[in-house]
């Protein structure tokens, strides 16, 4: 179908205002329908021409080569002022739709792709939000394993922590400090490797709290561990490869490994960590992904002889471990524990911890230390790949931890946390007494309690989020569904201590109704 007359075809879709009869380039509207909807009349006509003929073009309504009414001709059909039509042309001029000849006027342009087989099929463009047949099979894997949660905040969610306490005017004054300096340094892409006086500060702190061996030079700063085991993967694997994960583990470790194409081989763990099993030792992975002094999501401390036959493992064998210490700065019951990396003498394990749990989740600084030998190899491709991030904002934790606010924040929130720690589980045995076991109430933000196997953790969790209380059902974070334990992650760290104990309250009359038998 072709249009016979340009004019006729604007003229039975323009929609005017009901005062106007005449627009010109200039003429706009900011009123709506009374729904709220903005209609095609609150539009400037200029740009319904210039949106009609746009559309008619790639419609092939209008076919390429047609010569179009000179701008003065089609403005006197449609009873409008010559510079409503001439911007709508010059628009479509600059964008390639049209084309002056000179001394001939303005037509369409051809703009037929020229590399297509002519009478090719043109797929239709995706319509259903839910359609997946375009993704890859990994894309289609992350989609539908996605263990993020949309909501990130109240009783009880795990992981994070009370950024309602966070120090704000400190944390202003900072800013502002460098504010009035404006540094252009600052302000463009980092540097290799991110800010350096950060990178010594988070060296400085490391090897005080975390016993970690290292220098200022192997700290490497990124977004957080989910970038930190980006870039791992990227320098250090390849397409293939394998990768031992704990089972259970968190989430976010499995999806970035699956996603670059490493096979997660689910290793159980026991009371002391990691638990490797004669049969799995001949054929040694890629990597180890571990969370030796907080196991994520149960909460044991790996063993000092789990820990030496990893070490000796993966020295003899070449595999690299990737440490995740990423709450360790809140245990309860005594100082924190040494890291991983402290007790490696063959520069196997790459150590990885995040600020989002000692200061707030989007900050979006993390950092990682890798042995000296890579130092420079992982601080280009961090610069290569993701051009550095949010300098300006690394400059003020630089200084948030120089002046010693950082040591004392964590001090802070760490009686906090114990009492409300002790807040929740006190609750939780007024309900359920010695009949229900709890897990990793040593440490961090959040605790794990434990179901009967007969019970429904992820119903649990859904029914509980229905009236607006957030928990993890524990089975998810299993690989082998053979061996998954349900069971609910409970976080406190962001419930206030007088909420506490009337979420739980409601949280526990859903856990009694779903498994009532058990209790009687």
């Amino acid at each position: 179908m072709r249009i016979a007359s340009l004019s006729e075809f604007l003229l039975m879709r323009i929609e005017r205002r009901p005062d106007t009869t005449l627009s010109t380039a200039s003429s706009a509207t900011k009123s709506t329908s009374d729904n709220g909807v903005k209609t095609a009349a609150n539009v400037p006509l200029n740009r319904q021409i210039y949106q009609l003929i746009r559309e008619a073009i790639l419609t092939h309504l209008l076919p390429s080569g047609l010569q179009l009414p000179s701008s003065r001709d089609l403005a006197r059909e449609l009873a409008l002022s010559r510079n409503t039509v001439t911007y709508a042309y010059e628009q479509l001029i600059a964008e390639g739709y049209l084309e002056t000849r000179s001394g001939a006027g303005t037509f369409v342009a051809d703009t037929t792709p020229d590399l297509l087989p002519a009478g090719r099929l043109i797929a239709s463009p995706l319509t259903d939000a839910s359609e997946q047949s375009e993704l890859s099979a990994l894309g289609a894997q992350l989609i539908q394993q996605a263990g993020a949660s949309d909501l990130q905040w109240g009783a009880f969610m795990p992981g994070v922590p009370d950024i309602t306490l966070f120090p704000n005017k400190i944390w202003s004054r900072l800013q502002n400090k460098h504010w009035r300096r404006a540094q252009p340094e600052l302000l463009t892409y980092g540097n290799a490797g991110g800010y350096m006086p950060l990178r010594e500060a988070v060296a400085e702190y490391l090897r005080i709290a975390r016993s970690v061996n290292c220098n200022a030079n192997q700290v490497i700063i990124t977004t957080g561990v989910h970038q930190s085991l980006d870039i791992v993967v990227k320098l250090l694997g390849e397409h293939g490869d394998r990768a031992w994960v704990e089972d259970p583990c968190y989430w976010g470790t499995r999806s970035v490994l699956n996603s670059l194409g490493v096979k997660a081989v689910p290793i159980p763990v026991d009371a002391e960590g990691m638990c490797m099993q004669l049969a799995d030792l001949p054929q040694p992975p890629r990597f180890i992904c571990t969370t030796p002094s907080h196991q994520y999501p149960l909460g044991m401390v790996m063993s000092l002889s789990r820990r030496r036959t990893l070490l000796e493992y993966a020295a003899s064998r070449k595999v690299w471990i990737i440490e995740d210490d990423y709450d360790s700065e809140f245990r309860y019951d005594s100082r924190p524990l040494a890291a991983l990396q402290g007790m490696d003498t063959h520069n196997r394990v790459l150590y990885m911890g995040t600020f989002s749990k000692t200061m707030f989740p989007s900050m979006r600084i993390g950092f990682m230390v890798v042995p000296e030998a890579l130092a420079t190899a992982f601080a280009t491709g961090v610069s290569e790949l993701y051009r550095g991030t949010q300098v300006f904002i690394q400059a003020i934790m630089a200084d948030f931890m120089t002046e010693g606010h950082f040591a004392a924040h964590i001090r802070r929130m760490r009686i906090l946390y114990a009492e409300r720690l002790q807040l929740l589980q006190a609750a939780i045995r007024d309900h359920f007494g010695d009949r229900i076991t709890l897990s990793g109430g040593e440490a961090g933000l959040h605790l794990a309690l434990g179901l009967p196997q007969h019970s429904d953790d992820v119903a649990i969790s859904q029914a509980a989020l229905a009236i607006g209380i957030a928990v993890r059902p524990l089975s998810r974070y299993y690989m082998d569904a053979d061996n998954a334990r349900n069971g609910l992650l409970l976080g406190y760290a962001c419930v206030p201590n007088d909420q506490i104990r009337p979420a739980f309250d409601k949280l526990a009359v859903i856990i009694k109704r779903h498994w009532h038998d058990f209790l009687a």
